[in-house]
Order: structure tokens, then C-alpha cells, then sequence
């Protein structure tokens, strides 16, 4: 057999992905890569930052120089490397270009040559060596400025045009300092605060995805959802961004900025959207674009003003056999979401306020099935009910989801805190076994059953639809979810059942683990079909005969009639025999029984009784008087089949 082995990856490709991570991340240092053509002054510019002097006399090349983080402006820790024509080759010139986080490429003002060179030489090697659309910035440096009494800028501007990498211009003298200190500043700060992902240079205008971050970020400020930044959502705004105060002189003073910039910006004393968008373009103008770059970052954005995974989805250990539930902080949080949409006060959410709630997020988390699996009003609408319902649902299924909606909804997140402390694990099964009572919030239940048999009616039965209105949503072509969620009573206590309708459509097609284990299962066949039962008793002792899971066999339609079920017990003898709670007449024809749900939610809560036969809600236990029924109702079951043998399953059979 021939064995391949895997490719290293090209330096390129290794210097691509390492750049996309830092641009994912934080990035923790700059490297700093000065080019040229020789005499320009790269080496005496560096030498110049170090000492703070001019050094007559200079070697060829510098030595990598390390500036520690702490004298540095931004407090990264900052690599100075310098090149060489003299001393290094095209080859060691490549490995450098892959290995900069920005180059600057220095000419000496009182030299055209170099400067033509800019564009015939060192720009297309930069592109030719990154890739056309590299993302690492450029700045162009004009050295020896104390030997002319003009500027090169006019000359370096329309290059900026051409190669959209170009950050900056910016021209010093190594012989007198002046702007040395500044030009590694920039140099760091094309870095870190990067121009092109946040602002259109030909346009004058504020790229659009940063529109679209900052928009963002001004809906989840507006706390009162009144479409304005009035003063306390201001102050608010830059404690958590800046960690500063913002005084009020400072703040009428950011108003009228705006108001002299943007007409609409400012209505009844608060900031509107175009004006929060205008304040941050302003900002960018005047290069400031650590403002702007440390309020995007505080919520989220990377490099390329897309949300960090990290930042959407933080780490949280779930061990096996536990579960995922919202606690109190998170109950609060998605409360406070509803509230603040909520705009009529009507504790229902219109396709509008819901449009309005999900405006910070990619889109809505849920399907259109989620009027069909939780509760809506008669118009179709989510309640208040409903809404927390399906987040529930969502922690069960899809942690990690639930917790990149709480980030895309704003939840304050620090270096200090995230969206883990508002989700709970819950302990092992085996502990709650242990312990004879579960510590969980929400049981998952498994209805399983033959096709017809009602299963659908029973979950939808959850949210309180009768089989009418179940039938209804299904001749409207609505497809019913597998899923369904609403809030019982367990000894006054709320807690929420998770219902999913498994698809078991034979009972010899196999069912995988992950249908089969759940906090309580559902049995359901139909009373009136003497076939029905047969595919329940045959699952449950194929699955749960020997699990640890608490079982309840449901007998459904019971309104039409319960009639002899074809097979060797009947469900009473059955559920007597295995040490089951009595079979549940359920149906749904006109009105819900919610007693059935408190039922299971009360099994999944004292999973230990499952096998005595006693449902504890204060019912007297069955078990001494089961045995009996059992005997009787086996015996009609005799007589019957004697009295009707063309329903006699061992009619015609012989033995050897």
C-alpha cells in the first residue's frame, strides 16, 4: 500500500496563517522591518531611536534590535530589524518580508532615485513576495529632511493611490531626531490600529464593515432602545470602552463636534446612529484610530472586524453525562433582551420586535419551526414564555450557540468574565441516581412510538394545542418540529421539559444511544389500535429494560375507546410485570390534561423510582394492588381470544 506523506506547508502559506491568527487575536509584539536603497539612513534611524543621538559613523546593518513593551507607546514588546543590499540577498530578503508585521521602506528625500525606486523595485518585490492582496502594512519613510527645505510629500501621495497596503508617509532626520520616535510609533500602530479595515481612503469614508460593527455596537448601548445615546449610555459606553469617565463639558463638546459635522446627528440631546458613525470617521481623519479600534475590540472584532471565535465562544468543560442549563445570571439576561424590545409591552414579540431583537446577530438563531415548539399567541406571535422556552432548549442542544448569542446581544464581556458564568452543569446522572434526586432544571424526554400512534399531538399537547390545532399547522404545510419546550410545576418548583418526538418507524430498525438515554422516557402507542401496543412493550424491552431511565407508557386517543391490544400482556399486566407506573390515558381532542407533563417532569426529577411502580406527587403507590389487575386482565384476555379466534395471533399454528 502506498503511503503518503503530508506536505509541509510553504512559508508563505505558514506566514498567511500565522498572520490570520494574530489578526484573530490580540496580538502580543511587532516587528518592525526597515528596506531601502543603500545610503538612505535605515541603519542611522534605528541607531538614532536607541540612543537618542546621531552616530557619525554606522556599520553596514543593524542588529535585530528589542524594545521592551514597557517603553514602548502601545506596551508591546517590538522587534527592529534591519536589511541590507550590502551584507543579505534576495533570499534572506524574502524571509524577512514573510516574517514583518510592517515594512518601511526608507528613501532619502534628497534623492529622486530613490525615491522612483519605491515604486519600480521595492513595492512589486513586497507584493510579488506576499501575495497581491497582502494585508501588511507599508509606510513610507523620507529621511534627511535637515538636508532640504522642502517636502517629498507631494511626490510619495499618488503612491498611496496605487498601492492600497501603503499606511502612511512620513518624513525625519536621524541626524537632528526629529519625528524618529514618532515614525516607530506609527510603525506600531499600523499594526495594531490598523487604517484600510476601517476607513476608505479614496472614498473619505468609513469602510462597511466598520459601519456595520459600530452599528452594532450603538444597539446594544441604547439600553432604552430608543434609537439615541442619551448621556447615561454615553458614560456608560466609556466606562466599559475606555475605562475612564467622560465628563460633561467633554461630552457637550463631542455634540456639537457631531452636530457640525452631520445634520441628524444629535436629536433631543442624545447621539443618533449617523451620528456615532460620524464621531468614529472623525476620529479616523484624525488619526485616532486607537479610539475607534479599542471600542471595536472591547466588543469583539478582530483585525479583520469580524467577531473573534475565542470572544463568541469561551471555553467550558462539560463533562459526560452532564447537562447544560441557563442559571439566574442568564435567565436575567435574555429576560432583559425581551424586555428592551419589547416595545408595546404586551409580553409578545412581533416579527418586527423580534426583526429588532436579532439586529446585532448574523440572523435569528431558530428556524421558522419555533412557532411550532414553544408557546405563541393567537396571532402567531412569540410570548415572553416562549422566547425564554426556546433558549432553554437551545443551552440544552447547542451550548455554544447559546452562549454566541449572548456575545452578539452584548453581553458584558471582560477579561474578568464571560458568557460561562451564566450557564450551569449540571452533576453526573450517576450522582443523581446516587443521590435519589436530580439537581437538573430540564429533562429531556424521548417519545417514541409507532407511526399513528399520536406522538406528535402528545409533544405539541406541551404547549397547550389541542389535536384540531396540531392537525391545522399540519394542513398548512407546516413542517411540526421534533422538538417542543415549555415550563411545568414539579412541588412548585419551575422546571422545563424538553420533549423530542424520536423517528423509530420499525421496532427492528436500530436506535442509536444518543435517541435512546434522556432524564425520562415516553412509551406511546394508540388505545384504539390492538397493534399498537406491541411496538411500545417490544422497544422498551429492547432499550430500556435494563437502563436506569424512568419509563412512562402513555395509551393515546384514549377518547376513542381502548379496545384488547394484540399481544401477549396488556399494558396494565405489562407495566405490573416490569415494575412500570400504570399506563396514562391521554388525548387531546378538545382540551390539554397538563397532568401527564407534570408526571414526567416529576420521574425525571426522582429518576430512582423508576422501577417501584410510585409516581411521587402524593398518589397512593400501585404495586400491591397491580399484581392483581394483572391476573384479571390477563384472563380477559384469554377469553377474548377464545371468543374470537380470527384475532388469535396462534391460530393455525402447530407444534412439533
Amino acid at each position: 500500500m502506498l503511503v503518503t506523506t503530508p506536505m509541509m506547508p510553504s512559508t508563505r502559506e505558514y506566514r498567511q496563517a500565522e498572520d490570520l491568527y494574530f489578526r484573530s487575536h490580540c496580538r502580543r509584539d511587532v516587528r518592525i522591518l526597515l528596506v531601502g536603497e543603500p545610503g538612505v539612513g535605515k541603519t542611522s534611524v534605528i541607531l538614532s531611536l536607541v540612543s537618542e543621538e546621531f552616530a557619525d559613523s554606522v556599520p553596514p546593518r543593524s542588529e535585530e534590535i528589542t524594545i521592551p513593551a514597557d517603553v514602548t507607546p502601545e506596551l508591546v514588546p517590538t522587534n527592529i530589524v534591519d536589511y541590507s543590499t550590502q551584507e543579505q540577498g534576495e533570499t534572506e530578503l524574502g524571509e524577512e518580508l514573510l516574517r514583518a508585521h510592517v515594512i518601511c521602506v526608507v528613501y532619502d528625500v534628497n534623492n529622486e532615485e530613490t525615491i522612483d525606486r519605491i515604486s519600480t523595485y521595492w513595492l512589486p518585490i513586497i507584493r510579488s513576495t506576499l501575495g497581491e492582496d497582502h494585508k501588511v502594512p507599508v509606510i513610507l519613510v523620507g529621511n534627511k529632511i535637515d538636508l532640504v527645505d522642502y517636502t517629498t510629500m507631494e511626490m510619495v501621495v499618488p503612491l498611496m493611490n496605487e498601492f492600497a497596503e501603503i499606511e502612511t508617509c512620513i518624513e525625519c532626520s536621524a541626524k537632528t531626531l526629529r519625528n524618529i520616535s514618532e515614525l516607530f510609533y506609527y510603525a506600531q500602530k499600523a499594526v495594531l490600529h490598523p487604517t484600510s479595515p476601517l476607513y476608505n481612503s479614496d472614498k473619505k469614508e468609513l469602510t462597511d464593515k466598520c459601519k456595520k460593527a459600530l452599528e452594532r455596537i450603538f444597539r446594544i448601548c441604547d439600553v432604552n432602545n430608543d434609537g439615541l445615546m442619551d448621556d447615561l449610555e454615553m458614560y456608560a459606553f466609556q466606562k466599559f470602552c475606555y475605562d475612564a469617565p467622560l465628563q460633561p463639558q467633554a461630552l457637550d463638546s463631542v455634540k456639537a463636534i457631531i452636530q457640525r459635522n452631520c445634520e441628524d446627528g444629535v436629536f433631543v440631546n442624545g447621539i443618533t446612529l449617523s451620528g456615532f458613525i460620524v464621531l468614529h470617521r472623525l476620529f479616523i481623519q484624525r488619526g485616532k484610530h486607537e479610539t475607534t479600534w479599542t471600542a471595536l475590540r472591547k466588543y469583539g472584532y478582530n483585525d479583520e472586524l469580524n467577531v473573534c471565535n475565542d470572544y463568541l465562544c469561551p471555553v467550558l468543560s462539560i463533562p459526560l453525562g452532564t447537562t447544560t442549563e441557563l442559571n439566574q445570571i442568564g435567565f436575567d439576561f435574555f429576560t432583559s433582551m425581551f424586555v428592551k424590545h419589547d416595545k408595546d409591552r404586551d409580553r409578545a414579540l412581533c416579527p418586527e420586535e423580534l426583526m429588532s431583537l436579532f439586529a446585532t446577530c448574523p440572523n435569528i438563531p431558530w428556524g421558522k419551526q419555533l412557532f411550532q415548539a414553544v408557546q405563541t399567541t393567537e396571532k402567531g406571535w412569540l410570548t415572553y414564555s416562549g422566547f425564554i422556552c426556546q433558549w432553554v432548549l437551545t443551552t440544552l442542544l447547542d451550548v455554544n450557540k447559546t452562549m454566541e448569542y449572548m456575545a452578539y446581544l452584548g453581553y458584558p464581556i471582560t477579561e474578568e468574565r464571560n458568557q460561562t458564568e451564566a450557564i450551569s452543569v449540571t452533576r453526573e446522572k450517576r450522582l443523581d441516581l446516587a443521590k435519589k434526586q436530580s439537581t437538573r432544571n430540564v429533562y429531556r424526554c424521548h417519545v417514541i412510538g409507532a407511526k399513528n400512534s399520536g406522538k406528535t399531538t402528545l409533544c405539541q399537547g406541551l404547549i397547550g394545542r389541542t389535536l384540531e390545532q396540531t392537525k391545522r399547522f399540519a394542513n398548512d404545510g407546516q413542517e411540526l418540529p421534533n422538538f417542543v419546550v415549555n415550563m411545568v410545576q414539579v412541588y412548585g418548583q419551575e422546571k422545563y421539559l424538553c420533549m423530542q418526538d424520536i423517528d423509530l418507524n420499525r421496532v427492528v430498525d436500530f436506535l442509536p444511544t444518543n435517541e435512546v438515554l434522556c432524564d425520562v422516557a415516553c412509551l406511546v402507542f394508540d388505545s384504539s389500535d390492538p397493534k399498537s401496543f406491541e411496538f411500545v412493550a417490544r422497544t422498551y424491552l429492547n432499550y430500556y429494560a435494563t437502563q436506569k431511565i424512568p419509563v412512562l407508557i402513555v395509551g393515546n386517543k384514549s377518547d376513542c375507546g381502548d379496545v384488547m391490544q394484540d399481544y401477549i400482556l396488556q399494558p396494565t399486566a405489562f407495566c405490573a410485570k416490569y415494575k412500570l407506573p400504570p399506563p396514562h390515558s391521554f388525548s387531546c381532542l378538545e382540551k390539554v390534561n397538563k397532568e401527564i407533563y407534570v408526571k414526567l417532569a416529576t420521574m425525571a426529577a426522582f429518576p430512582h423510582l423508576r422501577r417501584l411502580g410510585v409516581i411521587p406527587d402524593g398518589s397512593v403507590p400501585w404495586v400491591k394492588t397491580g399484581v392483581g389487575v394483572a391476573l384479571v386482565t390477563t384472563m380477559a384476555y384469554l377469553v377474548y381470544k377464545m371468543l374470537n379466534p380470527q384475532n388469535n395471533p396462534l391460530r393455525g399454528r402447530t407444534t412439533n
